[in-house]
Formats: structure tokens, sequence, C-alpha cells
């Protein structure tokens, strides 16, 4: 059931005047030889609808049982007419008896026209009501039957999109991240760029913990007095933040830094959704940290054939480029805050709340988008997966703030008119594909394998939208302080807990789904 407007009453009429020309008096419609096919009437057909949860609509239709025997009427007509073959053994074609080819082709007639009238009742559904679906409706034609009288009644529940009034969104009032970066930043960019190229080395025997170096540390993970799980040697670069397979230590630099070999730091960190046990999701644990070596990253030395890899002559000319990186990475940093606000906007004046099985089905698509935007922005594949392990920390919480932002851009771009054609996308693949040093037809393969063109498409029309909304803002400038512009997050395949971790965009098993709705439920009341 396609996502439709309200048909324009207006225009109807003439929309008839210009269909007469393939009409002829009868109804019927002149095919490419001449012939005249048929065109089937409208059904009639009574359409309830009614509010079934947040963004869920029950949908009761009844379909007029004359309409139905209509078309068994002409199905049966069509079989009996049959001349090219006989339909009824004994009997030539086009002369078995009707009595007899209906008995005979009872059932396929009954699944033919069901499948057409089903079929049809859906289209007609969607040019008669602005249902605007989510998904393709929860319906089991296998279990919809015709009855032997009376009228065909079926009836589904339809994901559709929230019902929000949109606020004034021009003129509002925004702060503005500003920065200006330090050659102390355009350093540590640069040496993230060099380290896959440079070498580990210990850093010495009294050398404390810094962020930038490496750490070889046992790790041992508790909730209380119970542990979860033991790792051994493993090797970790320092940053911030440290993202583990399934769990987040936003203070991770902090608590490591001073650190000498044989120290051990108890660090903590907060599980993700990921965990196969739900009881421990979004649960905080200590992870006892028994250092057992520090190293250095040496770096490779600035050549002139090295330098030739990224296109420039000297060391003041990467430093240069670099200096666009940041530059690209505060602008995403900064647009993200501008969605924040602009939602937070939105949200005062309509409260509307998203059904957990509505938020499982949609993460996958939320963390498309999300993927596509840091892409888009230059992000290289190991700060993404750093990003993405942060969302999935949380999966309901940050596709809700996905998807209503998504929502809001959706209604604006709707309200503007704002789309985007096959030449816009082309140039953005050819744009993703400069700022990762790929050949477009790599990231365009790249994009379909991993199904994310549409996702490239939405966040498309979303960065239109928001660039209207922004060129329309008063803003006020915010700056941030050193350190804030860009939190590098460190990532290792560690995992805290025991078991095959959980798809964060997979849908719940059904026992999860029901405790969670029971829990909205109670919330509720």
């Amino acid at each position: 059931m396609p996502d439709t407007e309200h048909p324009d009453p207006e225009n109807m009429h003439e929309e008839d005047a210009d269909s007469d020309a393939g009409h002829d008096e009868g109804g019927g419609e002149k095919t490419a030889n001449g012939a005249e096919e048929k065109v089937p009437e409208k059904l009639r057909q009574d359409v309830e609808i009614t509010d079934a949860g947040p963004c869920k609509k029950h949908i009761k239709i009844t379909v007029n049982r004359e309409d139905i025997d209509t078309r068994i009427d002409e199905k049966i007509s069509e079989l009996v007419q049959e001349h090219d073959k006989p339909v009824v053994a004994g009997f030539r074609p086009g002369k078995a008896p009707r009595k007899l080819v209906e008995r005979r082709y009872h059932k396929q007639v009954q699944d033919d026209v069901r499948g057409e009238v089903l079929m049809a009742s859906l289209e007609q559904l969607a040019e008669d009501y602005d249902v605007a679906p989510l998904a393709p409706p929860d319906i089991k034609p296998d279990k919809i039957q015709i009855p032997k009288e009376g009228p065909l009644i079926y009836e589904f529940d339809v994901e559709v999109r929230p019902q929000f009034d949109l606020p004034n969104y021009k003129g509002l009032k925004l702060k503005r991240l500003v920065y200006e970066f330090t050659e102390a930043d355009v350093d540590r960019e640069l040496r993230r760029l060099l380290e896959p190229d440079g070498q580990l080395v210990p850093k010495g025997e009294k050398a404390t913990v810094e962020i930038g170096d490496y750490i070889v540390a046992d790790l041992v993970s508790r909730i209380g007095q119970q542990v979860l799980s033991e790792a051994k040697e493993v090797q970790i670069r320092v940053d911030p933040t440290l993202a583990l397979r399934d769990g987040v230590a936003e203070k991770f630099g902090d608590q490591l830094k001073g650190a000498k070999a044989g120290d051990s730091r108890v660090v903590e960190i907060t599980l993700s959704d990921t965990v196969s046990q739900p009881q421990l999701r979004g649960q905080k644990v200590q992870a006892t940290f028994q250092i057992l070596d520090i190293k250095t990253m040496r770096l490779p030395e600035l050549t002139h054939e090295y330098l030739h890899r990224f296109g420039v002559h000297n060391e003041e000319q990467l430093k240069e480029l670099l200096r666009v990186v940041l530059e690209r990475k505060l602008d995403y940093q900064r647009n993200q805050h501008f969605r924040e606000q602009i939602l937070q906007t939105i949200n005062e004046a309509a409260k509307w709340d998203l059904p957990q099985d509505l938020l499982q089905r949609q993460a996958r698509r939320a963390f498309q988008r999300k993927i596509m935007e840091m892409r888009s922005s230059g992000m290289s594949d190991e700060e993404i997966s750093g990003k993405v392990r942060l969302l999935e920390r949380d999966v309901l919480r940050t596709t809700a703030m996905a998807l209503k932002e998504h929502f809001v851009l959706q209604k604006i771009a709707e309200e503007e008119k704002i789309d985007v054609d096959q030449d816009d996308i082309d140039a953005e693949i050819e744009r993703i594909a400069d700022r990762s040093d790929e050949s477009p037809r790599r990231v365009r393969a790249q994009l379909e394998r991993e199904d994310m063109m549409e996702a490239l498409a939405i966040e498309l029309i979303e960065r239109k939208t928001l660039d209207l909304i922004l060129e329309n803002a008063e803003y006020e400038d915010q700056p941030l302080k050193p350190g804030e512009a860009e939190k590098e997050v460190a990532t290792v395949e560690a995992q805290l807990t025991t078991g095959e971790l959980a798809d964060p965009t997979a849908a719940p098993p059904p026992e999860e789904l029901k405790e969670g709705q029971d829990e909205e439920k109670q919330d509720a009341k």
C-alpha cells in the first residue's frame, strides 16, 4: 500500500476528460492491436480506520458482495468460453456446461478473485485515504476467504507516520558550535592518519600512560562480585572513549592516564543493547585493566615518496589537508547539534511517542541513515565503527531520536516540495568517492551491496531540508572548549559478556517484545 495523498477533487473532472480518449462508450479500453479490454469497475467498499496505539492504525474493510459475485461470474464465463483447450475432460473446448465448470474450478476461481479483490481494495484505500504507511500492512492473504454469502470483511493493523503539526521552522534561534583548531589538534589528526603505517615500540619501564599510547592488559569484568568475563593480553589504544564489542567506557582515557606497567585501573563501562542476556543490557559493570605493558607508536618518516600517497609534496601541505578534514568533521558535529535543537523545538509543540516494536523494526534503516551521514562527512570506516558502537549502547533511544528527526525533516521536505533526482545521487557518490579516495564506481557498488542507496537518497533530502531551515535561522555562536570538537573513540574486539551478541537492528523475540509492550502499557497507566 503506497504512501499517497488525498485525491484532488478539482482535478478529477480533467482527469476523466483526458481518459475518455482511450475508452469507448461501453467503458472498455482500446489495446495496442485495437481489441477492447474491459477496465474493472471500482469496488464498493466501506472503510473504518481507528487508532490502535502510537503510530498504528486498525483498518477494517467491507467489500460489497455484488462486486465480488460479478468478478466470480466473469471468471467462470472466461473459462466456459475458453476455445484453445478443453477445461473439462470429455468436452470440446468452449462446450463444457457452466455448472460443471463452476464445480470443477470453484477453488481456483475463488483464489483468483480473492487476490484481485484484495489488490484492488488496497489500491483504492491508498487512493482515497491518507494512511501514510511505514511498512507493508500486516495482512495474511491465505487467511482471508470469500464467504459463501455476504460481503468480504477483512481487517489489519498498519504502522503509520506520526501525525503532528509543524510549528514555524523558519527563523529559529539556534546555537552554532564554533572552534578554532590548534596546531596540537592538527598534530593529533596527523598522528592518527599515519598510525596504520607505524610501528608499535615499548615506551619504557618508567613510562606512564598518555592519550594516544597503546596498552597491553588483562581484562576482568564484574557486576558486584560476579565475574562476567576475562580476557588476556588485550591490546588497546588509549583514547578518551573506549568502545568494546558490547559496551562503552566514556571516561576511559581519563581513568587510564598516569598508570604504569603493573598498575590496575578500574573503569566503569555501560553495556550495550547488543549483549545476549536481556537483563544485562544497559547495566554498568566494573572492568579491571591489569596493565602489562605500555607502547607508543613510532610513525613513518614523511619522505617525499610517502607524502605522494596523500597527493601532497611536503608536511605543511599535508597539514593543510588535515585542517580541511577537521573542519569537515566539525561541520558534521555542528549539523548534529542543529538537528538536536530543531527536534527539541518540534517536540515542544508536538508530543508523540514511538512504540517499541516500531523502533525495533526501523532500527536498521535508522542506523543506515546515520552511517550514510558519517560517510558523506568523510569519516573513515574506523571512526564510523566507533560511533556506531556508541549508538548501539541504547538502540531504542538512539533509534527513537533518529526516527523523530527523520519524520520531522521528511514532513518539512513535503511542505517545501524538496526532492532529489538521479543527478543529485550521482553527484553525492562522486563527492564520497573524492573524500574516501575511491573510484565512484567502487563507492556505488559498495552502497548497492550494503543496500544503502535508499539511505543515501533520504540523507540527501534531509540535508537539503536542513539547509533550508539553516538558511532562515538566527544564530548565536557557542564556542567549544579544547578537545570538545571531536572526541576520539578507540575500538577493540574484546567482549565483556559471554554469548553471541544480538543484532541491534533485528526484531526482538516475541516474548521480549511482549514484555516491552507490557512495560509501555504499565508506564501509560
